[in-house]
């Protein structure tokens, strides 16, 4: 079985997508079979040029393999909103059985399987059924990355995200510290809540283009190793 851990958030637009196409890369290069996979986007993008979801495009364009489309997503609605509320609208339902099968089939296949959220830990599923995303994650007894923000706000955040996966017994691996422009309170943020946690983290840059992570190297992933076990 191939090793697969989580990459969640500590609210929506923290940077998971980035995060992920970028770890996505990492481990490419390292010569590891690795496919990202979403277990549910919402948003659909209509333009001249056709419809698609950012999330999956994204890890499509950056891939140095092709990806297979049923592989890194299993649900996807048209409206940018909560799960459950984007489902509710179509009809639909989003299962977790189904969720979970998918996610032990692709750790059956490939190497890495990195699992990326949708919003924050307590962004609902299935509202009738009281489901979040934490509730997945625990059941799918995989390890998690939490990618948290560097402004104003983050330690908050993030001490509570932490918070809520260590009573859930979901080990953390480590932090992501996400848009970092090199300020004064963004660095004594990080310090703060590294002093607080004592987890070991790694410190994403501002980009001034997402092709930049690309060539982005940020230091030897000592976490992210012990992960897949290499």
């Amino acid at each position: 079985m191939g090793r697969g851990f989580w990459i969640a958030g500590t609210d929506t637009n923290a940077g998971k997508t980035v995060i992920t196409a970028y770890f996505m890369r990492c481990f490419q290069e390292q010569g590891k079979n690795t496919v990202p996979y979403k277990p549910v986007q919402t948003g659909l993008v209509t333009d001249e040029s056709g419809s698609w979801y950012p999330d999956t495009a994204f890890y499509r364009k950056f891939s140095l393999t092709d990806l297979k489309v049923d592989h890194i997503n299993t649900y996807s609605f048209k409206t940018p909103a909560s799960p459950h509320y984007a489902a509710a609208l179509e009809q639909a339902e989003i299962r977790k059985d189904v969720i979970l099968k998918q996610m032990t089939t692709l750790q059956s296949v490939y190497d890495v399987v990195i699992c990326e959220g949708a919003g924050g830990l307590y962004v609902p599923l299935n509202a009738e059924q009281e489901y979040c995303l934490i509730d997945l994650i625990e059941e799918s007894q995989l390890p998690v990355v939490l990618v948290a923000r560097t402004t104003l706000g983050t330690i908050n955040h993030t001490l509570l995200s932490l918070d809520v996966l260590r009573s859930r017994g979901i080990l953390t691996a480590g932090i992501v510290f996400n848009r970092f422009t090199c300020t004064e309170m963004e660095t004594d943020n990080i310090k703060t809540i590294h002093r607080l946690t004592g987890l070991p983290y790694l410190i994403f840059p501002e980009l001034g283009d997402v092709s930049e992570i690309k060539s982005l190297i940020l230091g030897n992933h000592t976490f992210l190793r012990q992960l897949i076990g290499s």
